[in-house]
Parts: C-alpha cells; sequence; structure tokens
C-alpha cells in the first residue's frame, strides 16, 4: 500500500509518496484549514473538532467508519502542517528509558554528583516523568527549533510520541523532538525544567498515526542533523531497546493526575550525539521512523 512520509531537499521539502509494508494504519494530518484522514493513498477531510477527535478511545474504528461517507480529496499541503497538538493539550516527557540515554545523563552529571540517580531511575519501577510543554511552545513539522542562548551544549532528542485521551488510553503515536540543553541539567540535575521547557523547546508531526495495535518492537527511529547540507551525524535505535512498557509509562502519568484534553507523552531517546557535538544555528534536525514518516525543522 502507498501512505505519505514527509521527504527533504537541503533547499526544500516536498510530499511524497512510498510503498511500505504497513496496511493497517490511519493518519491524521492537522493543518491550518481543518485536518485530513489518510487511508492508503486517499485523503478525507475530516469534520469532528480536533480536541473531541483525539479523546475517542476508539479512535482506530470510529475513523475506519468515518471514511464511508466522505469524498476523497487532495493531501495538505506541506506548508500549512501544524503540529497536531490541541490547544488544551499538554506534552510530558520520559526520561532515562534507554540504556544509551542512562548512560550519558550520568557521564554529563558525573560532576555535579548526580550521575548515581539516572543509574538508579533507570532500574527502579517508577519512571521518570516530568513536563514538556504547553501546546503554544510546540513547533510545527519544517518549522523552526530554539536552542537556549544561555546554553553552550544542545542536542535534539528523537523520541516515539505517544498520543493519550483523557481516559489515559493511547490511540496513536507521532514524532517527537525533545530539544535539551545538556549542560544546564549536567550542572545540577534540578535544572532539568531549565534545560526542557522554554519557547520552542519541542517539535512534534508530521501526523498521528492510528493503529488498531502497538507498534512492533522492530520499529526503528532514525536521527540525521545537517550542517549546511552536509551530515554532522546520524544514529539510529529501535522500540526493543526501550526498556519501560509505553502503558506503563502511562498508568504512572495519570496516576493522581487529570488531563481533561488528553496528553501527549515523549517516550525517551536512544540515540544520543557524541559529547564534542553541540547545534548550531541552521542545523537541519530529521527525525525518522518509518510508519509514521519525518519530522524535519531547522535550528533557529
Amino acid at each position: 500500500m502507498a501512505i505519505v512520509v514527509i521527504m527533504a531537499t537541503a533547499a526544500a521539502t516536498a510530499i511524497a509518496t512510498i510503498t511500505v509494508r504497513y496496511s493497517e494504519y490511519l493518519k491524521l494530518y492537522l493543518t491550518s484549514g481543518g485536518y485530513y484522514i489518510q487511508e492508503q493513498s486517499r485523503f478525507f477531510q475530516g469534520r469532528e473538532p480536533w480536541d473531541e477527535l483525539l479523546n475517542r478511545d476508539d479512535l482506530y474504528d470510529y475513523l475506519s467508519k468515518a471514511l464511508d461517507p466522505l469524498t476523497s480529496t487532495g493531501g495538505p499541503a506541506e506548508n500549512d502542517l501544524l503540529a497536531p497538538v490541541a490547544p488544551g493539550q499538554e506534552v510530558w516527557a520520559a526520561g532515562v528509558t534507554y540504556y544509551r540515554s542512562r548512560d550519558a545523563r550520568m557521564e554529563e552529571s558525573k560532576s555535579a554528583g548526580g550521575g548515581d540517580f539516572y543509574d538508579r531511575v533507570y532500574s527502579a519501577e517508577r519512571p521518570e516523568l516530568f513536563f514538556k510543554a504547553t501546546a503554544r511552545r510546540v513547533v510545527a513539522p519544517n518549522g523552526k527549533v530554539a536552542i537556549r542562548d544561555d546554553a553552550s551544549w544542545s542536542v535534539p532528542e528523537p523520541e516515539l510520541t505517544l498520543v493519550i485521551t483523557r481516559s489515559g488510553k493511547i490511540v496513536g503515536y507521532t514524532i517527537g523532538n525533545d530539544m535539551s540543553s545538556r549542560d544546564i541539567e549536567g550542572e545540577n540535575p534540578l535544572y532539568l525544567p531549565q534545560a526542557k521547557v522554554y519557547d520552542r523547546s519541542c517539535a512534534i508531526g508530521p501526523c498521528i498515526l492510528v493503529a488498531p495495535r502497538p507498534l512492533p518492537p522492530s520499529t526503528e527511529i532514525r536521527l540525521e542533523i545537517l550542517r549546511a547540507g552536509k551530515a554532522q551525524f546520524s544514529g539510529s535505535t529501535a522500540l526493543s531497546e526501550l526498556k519501560r512498557d509505553p502503558a506503563q509509562l502511562v498508568e504512572y502519568l495519570y496516576r493522581n493526575n487529570s488531563f481533561p484534553s488528553g496528553c501527549l507523552l515523549l517516550t525517551g531517546t536512544g540515540i544520543v550525539p557524541p559529547d564534542s557535538f553541540t547545534l548550531q544555528h541552521g542545523d537541519e534536525i530529521r527525525i525518522t521512523i518509518p510508519p509514521i514518516g519525518a519530522l524535519i525543522n531547522t535550528v533557529a
């Protein structure tokens, strides 16, 4: 079957159709003119309010049936794509869910005496969860993410992101970029909110993948960073390396906490550039998860 992914060149990006093996997925694209549902190579314009749609526990079945009376139309224009986040939703994140992330956090915090904290949380029953962004802080596909001007060591963190209803059910998946100031977090673990939460510190998109069952462990996450059109870093991991079950992360997030509009949860990163690397203005960040597509942003 054919589904849409976002492809890019150094000069511009374009929506392209490629053939892949994922036959049971639907996709939702949010645009400035409403939202689109993609089923194989066909597109349909949705009618239900976006925030209500994302809180349907039966989202896949509902969308499958909702397509019947609709007439297919052209796909969304790439420059109209918005981050698929409702205004009332919060974005949260999980940390130290991959062994590679554990090592990186221990190394960056060693001089501050916090290295042992990350080893403990990696093996603990309770996961690390933290608030990441409000909807207004989230950058759309092809938009400009930011690095703090008081940080000297900044990296992107590519993460599978869960779309969760108000009742706590995972109904979809998207791609998240958890922009992080490693030197600030490494100076003292208590500075994590400043290292993680600031304007344009998060990007999400390009769409929401709606599936009837969880993504397989073999699902790959890839990161590529380009500078002046040349690759500066590339890496990959797979969901099989994720230590925490996504359902467990959601269960802890919803303990004694409510999300009337639902929320999104970034599940952690298993790809960390070397300590010698830091983002620069103008860098292009490409995060690809094949069933979903590619989230592409530049550094402002």
